[in-house]
């Protein structure tokens, strides 16, 4: 039995088109999901709510947002480039979950999960902005959890890094010998996760095989983040 059979889910995955969304709605729609992918930036404060009203029902909410991470010394970071990162991937995360969670609670079924950046969990030298909206992210999908809990949604995230997708690993980066003495210094894996592997824990997480995960943040990183 597949137990990430997930036939009859609809499933909605923002920012489609790029990080881990191509590779999410191939993986979600190969095992029996109706995936509704939006590519839309999420900056204007109404498009999340309106992206939600037309999807229509929402079994499954994929948060996939990202940008490009600045590498800018703490000291030099300014507002904009603040503003700018956080504009795009900590602000449009609660007009999400308020605008997909009333109906899932109602319903007492439902499933949230985030594609976050396990940067949040270790200190990375010129990634203050970046790791401080990353860990925004999983602090909000911690709280949000719990409260959501009791009503039979769960709300989790995957904290993830060193996984092949083409927004931080892109071809000529992997090709940088620099690059795989990285991957060989510091992940003990010693390669990028497949980006299958990762869609498919996301898969397991949003299924009906798991119901008693709430507020949690699942590293995925070859074991580069604490554990």
């Amino acid at each position: 039995m597949n137990v990430c059979n997930l036939t009859g889910k609809r499933v909605l995955i923002t920012q489609a088109d790029t990080f881990m969304g191509p590779t999410l709605c191939e993986v979600f729609a190969e095992l029996g999901a109706t995936v509704i992918a939006d590519t839309q930036a999420l900056l204007d404060p109404a498009l999340p709510a309106e992206i939600v009203r037309q999807a229509g029902q929402v079994d499954v909410l994929l948060v996939n947002l990202a940008v490009p991470a600045p590498t800018t010394a703490a000291v030099d970071v300014g507002e904009e480039e603040w503003r700018q990162v956080f504009g795009h991937m900590v602000d449009p995360l609660p007009r999400l979950v308020r605008a997909a969670l009333p109906a899932m609670l109602e319903r007492r079924a439902g499933k949230i999960l985030l594609m976050g950046s396990a940067s949040a969990l270790r200190g990375m030298k010129r990634t203050s902005t970046y790791s401080a909206a990353r860990g925004a992210q999983l602090a909000y999908i911690q709280a949000v959890g719990v409260e959501a809990a009791s009503h039979n949604v769960q709300i989790n995230a995957i904290a993830q890094n060193f996984v092949d997708n083409p927004t931080y690993f892109p071809p000529e980066v992997q090709a940088n010998p620099a690059f795989q003495e990285r991957l060989r210094r510091e992940v003990p894996l010693g390669r990028l996760v497949a980006p299958r592997e990762d869609a498919l824990f996301a898969a397991f997480l949003c299924s009906d095989a798991t119901s008693c995960f709430v507020g949690q943040v699942f590293p995925v990183c070859g074991g580069w983040a604490p554990r």
